[in-house]
């Protein structure tokens, strides 16, 4: 399985269609802060735009697709000399339509939508993409095309709304999301995405360590893989996926990890053992903590020999000092390995540095998008 379609399938990202906006002229549009575990994704089809998230301002044209992984508030602003006009909403039943309140002609075609991921795999995913992702789609001939087809058939079923087109809406952004994850750096983005290389030697050697985290993966035998020098690989692999060798091996690692203790009644141990650390929880543990740092406050994944627990429920509180426990059962054929070690293993999940956004209680505000 390729890189890209394996991560998805570890990360169990569902997509969301939420809106379409066709906006007029100097229209403000304010998008709230998105739940834990989610992230915000727009793709102009028609006409241009500012989206400012943080202290960034990011220029939007069409072909244009902008990912933030750790779901912060943002603004989109139109051309105009007081972008002050604000939005008035449809709802209909698969999305919402947003127009400028004073019902000036559009001069934007704006998807906008959200992704939610697994609190493991998915988590660790995200929390190692840039932020934002920047993705010119139409820079690139390679993505110029199926870009313009996607955009039409986004176009017509959004305009059909008819049976299933919540589904099928869904299916394209995760088409899109597919598309970003495999981009390398060049005419269609200037980030350094991990998940995808121009240099076809790293890209085997990402594959490899993916579909074989548990291999004993010495840099000396990658870099026998990718029939290079191991200075010359050191320097390659860091060029092209924005981070050191080390990390990307911890990451994977836990990524894997993450996946076999949320689906599974292994233990810890031997969990570590499956993807690399020797059945040693403590060496697993540690690798959790260096692969995905926030501050403290952040949201919390904790594994012990039970299972996954996770920060999940929509009026569950989360936090580092009271993690939620959603601790998947043990299988009952097999039994916890005498003597094993409950040893935490926290992985530190993408907040914006303002803080965490707790999901809503029934019937609050939802998050808007």
């Amino acid at each position: 399985m390729d890189p890209v379609s394996h991560l998805l399938r570890l990360a169990k990202v569902t997509a969301t269609l939420d809106r379409r906006c066709l906006l007029g002229a100097a229209t403000r549009m304010d998008v709230g802060e998105r739940q834990f575990l989610e992230a915000q994704f727009h793709v102009l089809l028609e006409g241009e735009c500012q989206l400012l998230v943080s202290d960034m301002v990011v220029d939007m044209k069409p072909g244009d697709f902008v990912l933030i992984p750790g779901g912060a508030a943002h603004r989109v602003i139109t051309p105009g000399k007081y972008p002050e006009v604000p939005t008035a909403e449809v709802e209909e039943e698969s999305f919402i339509t947003t127009q400028s309140a004073d019902g000036g002609s559009p001069v934007i075609d704006l998807f906008c939508g959200h992704y939610a991921f697994d609190p493991g795999a998915g988590a660790v995913l995200f929390r190692t993409l840039p932020d934002p992702v920047h993705v010119s789609f139409g820079d690139s001939v390679e993505t110029d095309t199926m870009l313009r087809t996607l955009s039409e058939l986004m176009r017509s079923e959004a305009g059909n709304r008819g049976p299933g087109t919540s589904v099928i809406l869904s299916a394209f952004s995760t088409v899109l999301l597919a598309m970003v994850l495999r981009s390398a750096r060049g005419s269609a983005t200037g980030e350094a995405l991990w998940t995808a290389s121009s240099d076809p030697r790293i890209a085997e050697v990402v594959q490899a360590v993916l579909e074989e985290p548990g291999n004993d993966w010495s840099i000396s035998r990658l870099a026998q893989l990718a029939a290079m020098s191991r200075a010359t690989f050191l320097r390659h692999f860091t060029r092209e996926t924005g981070m050191t060798v080390g990390v990307f091996l911890a990451r994977s690692r836990v990524m894997a990890a993450a996946e076999i203790l949320s689906s599974t009644g292994d233990t810890v141990a031997t969990v570590a053992g499956l993807v690399g650390y020797g059945r040693s929880p403590r060496s697993l543990a540690s690798s959790g903590r260096k692969s995905v740092c926030l501050p403290p406050s952040s949201g919390v994944i904790r594994f012990d020999e039970r299972g996954i627990s996770a920060a999940s429920g929509p009026s569950e509180v989360i936090g580092a000092r009271q993690p939620v426990s959603i601790t998947s059962q043990p299988s009952p054929y097999r039994q916890p390995a005498s003597g094993s070690l409950g040893v935490r293993l926290r992985l530190r999940l993408p907040r914006p540095s303002w803080g965490l956004a707790l999901p809503r209680a029934p019937g609050g505000q939802a998050a808007s998008t």
